[in-house]
This record gives C-alpha cells, sequence and structure tokens, in this order.
C-alpha cells in the first residue's frame, strides 16, 4: 500500500521570461486553495491525500495543470470550482473529471 491514497502535484513553474508557464495562470493561489480545503475537509495526511508543489511539467501549453498519483491522471483548471469538482469527484469520489482531463 502507498503511504498516500492520492499524491497530487501542481505545476508552479514560474518563467522568468515571461514565456508561458502555469504560474502565469494563478497556479500558486489554486495550490494552497487545494492544500487548504483536503485539510478542512480533514482529508490530508498519510493514508490519505497529499498536495505537493512540482517544477514544470513542458506541457505549458495545456497549463495550468496538476496530476493525480498513483492514476498518473492528468487535469487543467481554471478556478477553485474546477478543483472543487476534482477534490469531490476523482479524490473523494474515485472518479476521473473527463471535461478537465489533459
Amino acid at each position: 500500500m502507498s503511504f498516500y491514497r492520492y499524491h497530487v502535484f501542481f505545476c508552479l513553474n514560474r518563467r522568468e521570461d515571461g514565456s508561458l508557464c502555469c504560474w502565469q495562470h494563478g497556479a500558486e493561489t489554486l495550490f494552497e486553495y487545494a492544500k487548504n480545503r483536503l485539510k478542512s475537509l480533514g482529508l490530508s495526511g498519510p493514508g490519505k491525500i497529499r498536495i505537493n508543489r512540482a517544477g514544470c511539467f513542458d506541457r505549458c501549453n495545456e497549463g495550468p495543470l496538476l496530476v493525480i498519483y498513483p492514476e498518473a491522471v492528468w487535469y487543467t483548471y481554471i478556478d477553485e470550482q474546477d478543483i472543487d469538482e476534482i477534490i469531490e469527484t476523482h479524490l473523494i469520489g474515485g472518479k476521473i473529471v473527463e471535461r478537465l482531463k489533459v
């Protein structure tokens, strides 16, 4: 058994040259939102869900991006409602959110 049921990685890369990156799409703010939301739901920690920062995924044109393991499902998102849907549908319900999958 894995240490975490789900491990979620958010690309938080920031390109200093101004080229397209997840940071420009509010990834940092939504990363913090997801982390706080899981804590408030009592879903973070060993045996549960871990939210982590990640560097560039080299898929900048699809961003912002996050990936959930162990399934290796990639999602894009725009706002808190998308993050809530990923939490409720995938992380709690175990079903892939097809409309956000990349």
